[in-house]
């Protein structure tokens, strides 16, 4: 028995990629017969249905291609940071959270040893499934240190503080992320350490993505020196300076061990946890060490963490260097 299919409805998604009609009949043509009365007929009904089921979700953009490349076209979209006009970080800002190379990592760590990015980690099933994020969502440090809507965070207030003020040592905000999608925003959060929540490699504290905001999401920015900690209470967070981002509720702080890597969608990345390494001194080590990225204000664009260094005898001019 065969299947009859009436004259094609045009399609109204215009928004999306289309095939020309030609291109369409030398698809189906093999397949059909075409009646006296301008029906088409074809025989084999399985082979019919499933070309049918193929060209509609191809015109309604649902064909698992179609969602990946859109998924991928804003999670790896490029994003503006802000620029910071005074050197320290403020609420609505648009960062990258930078866990930056160290000497001592590169020298005892057998994992990564350059600057790594707090970034989505999305798995197979959401690539796969969804075409914009959803919560719970896992998070992972990439070495890609390209603000792109994975990496990028917006510091948002908990406390009824004005968008654009300061934020300060010691003084709660959040840390939220679209992806490079509209909507919806999730929030980074962590819980304590349970029999059925934990990071799967290190067993540490879970750290990830949530779509609501509670406790749980909550952070606060800790001086780099614990003996001028104290001192520093109150006083704005420095942008693009090593502090220390402390999880209020466990009081554990947010740290990349490096050594725990995962084979994630994206390539090979790091895990990311809450733990608190010390050191003999009882100072942080460098897992805990975090950098609030902004843009670079200069006409070269960029980073601000790509600026060089200031020459400390200023800027020379050409031909009038002199020895000493």
């Amino acid at each position: 028995m065969g299947l009859l299919y009436g004259p094609r409805r045009a399609s109204s998604h215009s928004h999306l990629p289309s095939r020309s009609k030609e291109q369409d009949t030398n698809l189906i043509a093999p397949l059909v017969q075409v009646s006296r009365h301008g029906c088409i007929y074809i025989p084999n009904i399985k082979e019919g249905l499933l070309l049918w089921d193929y060209i509609q979700k191809r015109e309604r953009g649902e064909l698992l291609i179609q969602k990946i490349k859109k998924l991928q076209d804003n999670i790896l979209k490029k994003i503006e940071l802000s620029v910071s006009k005074d050197g320290f970080v403020h609420f609505g800002d648009t960062v990258m959270l930078l866990n930056p190379a160290d000497q001592s990592s590169v020298e005892n760590s057998a994992g990564a040893c350059g600057s790594l990015t707090l970034a989505i980690n999305l798995d197979e099933i959401s690539i796969y499934s969804f075409e914009s994020l959803r919560a719970p969502c896992g998070v992972s440090a990439a070495e890609s240190t390209d603000p792109v809507g994975r990496n990028t965070f917006c510091i948002l207030s908990v406390d009824g503080s004005a968008v654009d003020e300061p934020v300060r040592f010691g003084q709660k905000f959040g840390l939220g992320t679209t992806g490079g999608f509209p909507d919806p925003m999730l929030y980074l959060a962590s819980d304590h350490k349970s029999f059925i929540r934990f990071a799967k490699k290190s067993y540490l504290q879970k750290v990830f993505l949530t779509s609501e905001r509670s406790y749980l999401t909550c952070w606060q920015a800790a001086f780099l020196d614990p003996q001028l900690r104290l001192e520093s209470e109150g006083f704005p967070v420095p942008a693009n300076s090593k502090i220390i981002i402390t999880h209020c509720h466990t009081n554990r702080s947010l740290a990349i061990p490096r050594n725990f890597w995962t084979r994630s969608y994206f390539g090979k990345e790091y895990e990311v946890v809450c733990h608190t390494y010390l050191d003999s001194h009882k100072a942080e080590e460098d897992k805990n060490y975090w950098v609030i990225v902004t843009k670079n204000p200069g006409p070269e664009d960029g980073l601000m963490i790509d600026r060089p260094e200031p020459h400390p005898g200023g800027i020379a001019k050409k031909g009038s260097c002199e020895e000493t």
